[in-house]
């Protein structure tokens, strides 16, 4: 009785609230963005806090960070807004979206492993379309929680490639890129018989490698050569994925990537693009999206613009965009 009287005191606004605690893991944040005080806000954590039995947030360095038990509650949450908007705005739901007088914010996440013209052409088609559209772009990393950014609603949309996408968000293939090795002009293998380019020879020069996206695991070519018993020797790995065409032109490097990226750089740079001799397979690029924004117009219209750019780019067919 006690357990179901405490749930009948529990009102929208305080989901609300415990979830943007959550996401903002600060007080005085929270209360900005609910736009209430800092003493309302601190009460009614305590109020959470008596109810869920838990801390939520503790002190951690100079600032505070959450419990598990708060971040088990942060997707629940979420859904229970998400449905009360659906309850309560249904109006708004079926309204179409305008790109020409919207004043939207969208946030995207992006590998730059993408193609180079990839961003700049979806950045200039939103612009054409959505003027009044902010759009801000974020670089996937290591250190970058994308799932649990996709969960907080801190971003809307997630661009890269990954051999085995999460399984708790919607999925969009956007194109799939063959795997090839770039390397200088000066290489002895650039100017080698193409039957001398042998598995061994490979495996024996000096890669450069990105830095994995996810910490203390292989990245997508090293996974697939492990799942072959190979393994190369990297030299060099970095987090500037734009500058390693330069660093191979400069060097005896070689690096393994899509043959679309290596391809805008052949005309630019003193390198040459050498099939892999050892049977990769191709990378596929995704848009990853979470459930609060799948049925959003304003998200659903963002979803095909970036499959469009991809289909003007690579020459595929155009998908239904989910």
């Amino acid at each position: 009785m006690a357990k179901a009287a405490a749930l009948a005191k529990i009102e929208l606004q305080l989901i609300r609230v415990l979830h943007t605690l959550i996401s903002e893991r600060s007080v005085s944040r929270a209360a900005l963005r609910l736009g209430s005080s800092q003493p309302a806000v601190s009460g009614q954590l305590r109020r959470l806090r008596a109810l869920t039995g838990d801390a939520l947030l503790v002190r951690s360095g100079q600032g505070m960070a959450p419990t598990p038990t708060a971040l088990a509650l942060l997707e629940p949450a979420a859904r229970l807004l998400l449905e009360a908007e659906r309850i309560f705005s249904p109006r708004q739901h079926r309204q179409a979206f305008e790109p020409a007088t919207a004043r939207q914010r969208f946030r995207i996440a992006a590998s730059d492993y993408l193609d180079p013209l990839f961003l700049p052409a979806l950045v200039g088609r939103l612009q054409r379309a959505a003027p009044g559209v902010q759009l801000d772009l974020q670089p996937l990393s290591a250190d970058f929680d994308y799932r649990a950014a996709l969960a907080r609603g801190e971003v809307d949309l997630v661009i890269g490639n990954w051999p085995e996408p999460p399984e708790e968000l919607h999925l969009g293939r956007l194109f799939s890129d063959e795997l090839v090795v770039l390397m200088s002009r000066d290489h002895p293998m650039a100017r080698a018989p193409a039957r001398s380019w042998t598995p061994e020879r490979y495996l024996a020069c000096q890669h450069l490698a990105p830095m994995p996206l996810a910490v203390a695991q292989p990245g997508f070519v090293d996974q697939h050569l492990a799942s072959l018993g190979l393994r190369r020797s990297i030299a060099v790995r970095s987090a500037h994925f734009g500058q390693l065409p330069q660093m191979v032109a400069r060097s005896l490097l070689v690096l393994t990537t899509g043959r679309q990226f290596c391809s805008r750089f052949v005309d630019q740079l003193p390198v040459k693009i050498l099939r892999c001799p050892v049977a990769l397979p191709p990378m596929h690029y995704y848009q990853l999206w979470h459930e609060l924004g799948h049925t959003a117009p304003a998200h659903r219209w963002l979803r095909e613009q970036v499959l469009e750019v991809a289909r003007e780019l690579t020459g595929e067919p155009a998908r239904p965009t989910p």
